[in-house]
């Protein structure tokens, strides 16, 4: 008995030193971890998750190009009808599986069914099928000018590619099994909401040879492990912990204190974001008032953007305002119609609030409390509502928490809301397909506040059928003109966050989100 537990403790010592052997990648995400469902959900770390252990058709580089990913080649028929994807060789699910044609057209199904790009492009699509294991067709019903774009789609929500079984859970329901094919395993059994989240190396992906660049290129791997620490939510205690070598990498450095980590010889911020982020408001649609559009465009025309960006951000280099409801500096960013919140004042406000008829109902404004990059904002916006003449029931809450009940249709006295605010990365918000606050379907949309109007479903099915620049450019500035018409969401400027790492670090690569391949620990 005596030589047994001598010999589980030497095993256990022999496990212990090989793991403190392994080289750790230790991270402060900008957000807490409880959806594992990248495709539920348009939450940012559900979407980084995402990245580390599933894989892509095609990725967007940093130039906005659509590269191949899984896909080895494709053709595409004369008519632009039939578009047909070889995959490479070499890919297979952290089971042992390989990655085949059926398990791609079960994943585009189910994110066809959530994502605004992927519902665009699968209102084109008649049918798909795999006639050898390395080889998915797609028949359009007619041309569409967007098949690789809404593919290689870098953000929220990304087509991921699951195993089949996985990927014919009901689009409406959340996965349980998170078997990917990435360049990360998922640690489930290590997996703690609110504690941390743990990624292995897949020692048998196989990545591609080209440099990484945005969510194209080579996935190579060059540490063990990754550890997401979720539990460290203080933005001082997040910026000390870098500091004394705690941890790796801050995705978020909080806006108050930037200078003191910019400042830290022993702290870098790479350059790893060119494009940035857009504050929005979005309205639930559903619920009174907010069905109203006159009420809609009184919330417009109360938010002015400078007082929203100065308080959350407040380092000037990091923001600016931006009229357009596609990212500023984009091909179809432009000042169309925005004259109402743009030119408009608090006495304007009020004034539409009147004309509205609105009779006093308490604006149910859902405020996160653990997400630095945002927090502030519905303070900002509770206060602009009162002044207006709103009623407005402050509730705050974490942001997963929040996440969860922004899916609800249900209403006010059963948990619904009325508003929140949010940011978007530049790649989901630039054109009228990938921007989901523009999906006006009704409650058949997929994106959370459900706003209807058929001029901008006509308008945005026009821009997808479009090839020539010039007049999609003209398409974009009229459904940009009917989204403030309508009041679809308010945006509230734009801005970027710092992300720091420790010295050691290296490997940073200009992405479109937060990726954690290419990264070396010397």
């Amino acid at each position: 008995m005596v030589r047994k537990v001598a010999a589980a403790a030497l095993l256990g010592l022999i496990l212990t030193c090989a793991h403190a052997q392994d080289k750790v990648l230790r991270i402060v995400p900008h957000s807490n971890l409880a959806i594992l469902d990248p495709i539920w959900t348009t939450a940012y770390m559900s979407r980084n998750h995402g990245y580390m252990i599933y894989d892509t058709l095609f990725g967007t580089d940093e130039k906005n190009q659509v590269r191949p990913q899984m896909v080895e080649s494709w053709t595409e028929s004369p008519d632009h009808r039939l578009w047909t994807f070889k995959l490479r060789k070499g890919l297979e699910f952290h089971d042992g599986k390989p990655v085949t044609g059926d398990d791609v057209i079960a994943s585009l199904q189910r994110w066809g069914k959530r994502d605004a790009m992927g519902v665009a492009l699968f209102g084109f699509v008649d049918r798909m099928d795999s006639p050898a294991p390395d080889t998915v067709r797609m028949f359009l019903r007619e041309a569409c000018s967007f098949v690789l774009d809404a593919l290689g789609k870098p953000s929220s929500n990304v087509p991921f590619i699951m195993p089949r079984r996985v990927a014919e859970t009901d689009a409406f329901k959340q996965i349980e099994d998170y078997t990917g094919s990435g360049p990360y395993v998922f640690v489930k059994d290590e997996f703690k909401p609110g504690d941390k989240a743990v990624y292995i190396k897949n020692k048998k992906y196989v990545p591609r040879k080209e440099p990484p660049s945005g969510s194209a290129g080579g996935k190579n791997v060059y540490v063990d492990r990754v550890e997401w620490n979720l539990a460290l939510r203080d933005g001082q205690a997040q910026v000390n912990a870098l500091k004394q070598g705690e941890i790796d990498i801050l995705e978020q450095v909080p806006f108050e204190l930037y200078e003191s980590v910019k400042s830290d010889p022993n702290i870098q911020l790479p350059d790893f974001d060119r494009v940035g982020f857009q504050y929005m408001a979005r309205f639930n649609h559903l619920n009174k008032p907010f069905d109203n559009v006159k009420v809609r465009r009184a919330v417009l025309a109360a938010f002015q953007q400078e007082p929203f960006l100065r308080a959350q951000v407040g380092v000037k280099e990091l923001y600016h305002t931006c009229a357009s409801i596609y990212t500023c500096g984009t091909p179809f960013a432009s000042d169309a119609g925005s004259d109402i919140q743009s030119k408009s004042n608090m006495k304007k406000a009020q004034e539409l609030l009147k004309e509205s008829g609105y009779d006093g109902t308490p604006i149910v404004l859902m405020k996160p409390t653990d997400l630095a990059a945002i927090q502030k904002l519905p303070d900002v916006a509770a206060q602009l509502m009162r002044q207006a003449g709103f009623k407005v029931d402050l509730q705050a809450m974490d942001w997963q928490t929040l996440v969860g009940r922004r899916a609800k249709k249900d209403p006010i006295d059963k948990g619904g809301w009325h508003m929140f605010l949010t940011a978007w990365q530049a790649h989901d918000i630039w054109n009228p397909i990938s921007n989901a606050a523009l999906d006006c379907r009704g409650e058949q949309s997929g994106w959370f506040g459900w706003c209807k109007d058929d001029r901008l479903v006509e308008l945005r099915g026009q821009f997808m059928r479009e090839a020539d620049p010039a007049k999609k450019k003209k398409l974009a500035e009229a459904i940009q003109a009917r989204a403030f018409e309508v009041g679809t969401h308010v945006p509230l400027g734009e801005y970027r966050v710092p992300m720091a790492a420790r010295k050691n670090i290296s490997g940073f690569f200009v992405a479109n989100g937060n990726l954690y391949w290419n990264i070396k620990k010397n």
